[in-house]
């Protein structure tokens, strides 16, 4: 009796070899704030629960409404061209797709423009993927398997679906997705087929037959929710299951059952959103939360080994890193910058002392003390480094004490004894978040007086020996962060901005051409450190007073050990990953005015131990 206690509530399964746990078990709903105007029918895009946009729908007629979400409350903004329900949405908070019937149109975050319309006009679609790379899935009523692929201009057939579907529940990317449930036409269906990027075919189906639900996350880690149902009795459902690229697996219900709402269709399964929907024109919201990544023992399902003849359960422990105490440097300040490979090979410069004095000193760590060594030839503040304590890289920054300052075209390389002027940046500004190496980086956003707003989503690439400007980010902010060792991959996060919020959560990630907004940090702030890779990433302390830490996996935030003292503007850095980090000095929290001297070291053992556990 008391091992059947232990597997109680888990759905057994019979798999030739061993599984891992659900990265969503333990998650659940919780409400949200309401839309100023309820309705059916609409759709949304997201990559978060903090920056959210719903558009069309039916209110009692078929309606173009726009709503902004800043994970409190609901702001109409400018409507659709042409009113919409029941259509493809796709994308993020300002970059978004709306297509139904004879209209295709994309959101740049303030207003929606016309663009070519799909091949084969419908209603009720199924999408999945983002403003430029997207497919439209299905039609109405089910009585064709139609599929177009959106390349960022025009629209193009692609293979059908295996089974004609209406109003399947999509969720994954153009080179991986799953389109979940539908409807045939006479009832609802269970069906889950599998996109690779050219053809599909039939995965594992729903516990739960459903169409018009809601979906978010990849191709290996899923979430599909609500919805109607056809069989007995027909009504909407709060069912609520995930999929880890082999399996659902029914999960905590929404709080209302509910169809036709929007979903946020976010990139992960651990943040997710649904808004609006029917019965009765609803304005209620509900997100979903869970850990996408263990720190802590769990078990995972209860399965049967066919190959090893055995009855099985999985379980992940992460083991964290820790802080611990490292030497004090010379001269406490903030708002300098940093470059290093390790906690014992760190380098700190510029920044501001005790009474706002802006210095060129630079100090290098050797694991045990900080020497001072040659100073930048620009006394500055507001700046960031990258590199390592060798051969580092400064650009941009603020030579006077006055917030926004002169906003500084200065840049600098490091060779391990000196610093040397090189090309100047072609926007001056301030608060730069910067990663690569010396000889290949790139700068992102950053304040300056020269464009407008002043949070400028500008990002230059330095080549060696000259800076070209590139594509920009989607949120301009200044004191980010960065990380990425590379010129081709990279990572942005955080910072402040005059809009929504101020201090900033969101995250985007660059691959080599272009930037993609991903998950938000859990906490919001700026002037942060950091350091590692776009999917080994490391982020401490910062402003408001911070002594958080988290780690970024490619794909999420998950929170980690804090710091012993709450502080912002220091500086530090990883170097090619995050087992070995340095966080420097920085602005005191109490009182505020406080300089901090004391540094900290992150050590990171092995991140992660798989263990199956052969039941009796």
């Amino acid at each position: 009796m008391s091992k059947y206690k232990e597997i109680k509530g888990f759905k057994v399964q019979t798999l030739a070899t061993d599984t891992a746990a659900s990265a969503v078990a333990g998650g659940a709903w919780a409400s949200g704030g309401a839309l100023t105007t309820g309705r059916n029918g609409l759709r949304g895009a997201g990559v978060s629960q903090t920056a959210v946009v719903v558009f069309g729908g039916n209110d009692g007629s078929t309606t173009g409404k726009t709503e902004n979400y800043n994970g409190s409350s609901w702001s109409e903004t400018t409507d659709l061209n042409t009113a919409k329900s029941n259509g493809l949405g796709v994308g993020t908070y300002t970059s978004a797709l709306c297509t139904e019937t004879g209209t295709n149109e994309k959101w740049n975050g303030s207003s929606w423009t016309e663009l070519a319309e799909l091949n084969t006009p419908r209603a009720e679609i199924g999408s999945f993927g983002t403003s430029t790379a997207a497919l439209a899935i299905g039609n109405q009523n089910g009585s064709s398997g139609i599929v177009e692929q959106w390349n960022g201009s025009s629209w193009t057939e692609v293979g059908d679906l295996t089974t004609a579907m209406g109003s399947v529940c999509g969720f994954g990317t153009t080179s991986a997705g799953n389109a979940a449930g539908g409807y045939t036409g006479t009832v609802s269906a269970t069906n889950n087929q599998i996109w690779d990027g050219s053809s599909w075919s039939e995965g594992s189906d729903l516990n739960q037959s459903r169409y018009f639900g809601g979906a978010s996350g990849t191709s290996t880690l899923g979430l599909v929710f609500g919805g109607y149902k056809t069989q007995s009795p027909a009504s909407q459902i709060a069912n609520t299951e995930s999929w880890d690229g082999t399996s659902f697996t029914e999960q905590a219900d929404l709080s209302t059952a509910r169809y036709v709402g929007a979903p946020a269709h976010n990139s992960t399964s651990s943040d997710a959103l649904y808004a609006g929907g029917n019965p009765g024109n609803q304005s209620a919201t509900e997100e979903w939360t869970a850990p996408s990544v263990f720190t802590k023992e769990n078990l995972g399902q209860v399965y049967y080994n066919s190959g090893s003849n055995a009855f099985k359960v999985t379980r992940i422990v992460t083991v964290t890193g820790t802080w611990a105490s490292g030497g004090n440097v010379n001269t406490g300040r903030g708002h300098g910058g940093g470059a290093g490979n390790s906690h014992s090979a760190n380098l700190f410069f510029g920044g501001q002392t005790l009474g706002n004095i802006t210095v060129a000193l630079t100090e290098n760590y050797n694991g045990t003390a900080w020497t001072e060594v040659g100073d930048l030839n620009q006394a500055q503040h507001y700046i960031s480094g990258t590199g390592s304590s060798t051969a580092a890289i400064v650009a941009g920054g603020n030579r006077v004490t006055t917030p926004g300052g002169d906003n500084s075209v200065n840049a600098e390389t490091w060779d391990g004894s000196s610093w040397t002027e090189i090309a100047n940046l072609n926007l001056g500004r301030n608060g730069v978040a910067l990663f690569g190496t010396q000889t290949s980086a790139i700068g992102v956003s950053g304040y300056s007086p020269a464009v407008s707003p002043n949070y400028a989503t500008n990002v230059e690439q330095w080549n060696g020996s000259a800076w070209t400007e590139i594509a920009e980010v989607n949120y301009g902010r200044y004191g980010a962060a960065a990380a990425g060792t590379s010129v081709s991959a990279g990572l942005v996060f955080g910072g402040e901005n005059s809009g929504m919020p101020a201090q900033q959560q969101n995250t985007e990630l660059w691959n080599g051409s272009s930037w993609t907004e991903t998950a938000d940090m859990g906490t919001t702030r700026s002037w942060i450190w950091s350091g590692g890779t776009s999917t080994d990433a490391l982020v401490s302390g910062g402003q408001p007073g911070s002594v958080n830490t988290e780690k970024f996996n490619g794909t999420s935030w998950t929170e980690v050990n804090n710091l012993a003292t709450a502080r912002e503007y220091a500086g530090g850095k990883c170097g090619t990953d995050t087992s070995s980090c340095m966080w420097v000095s920085g602005a005191a929290t109490s009182p505020p005015t406080g300089k901090v001297t004391a540094s900290e070291e992150w050590s990171e053992p092995s991140s992660q131990l798989n263990q199956t556990i052969t039941v009796s």
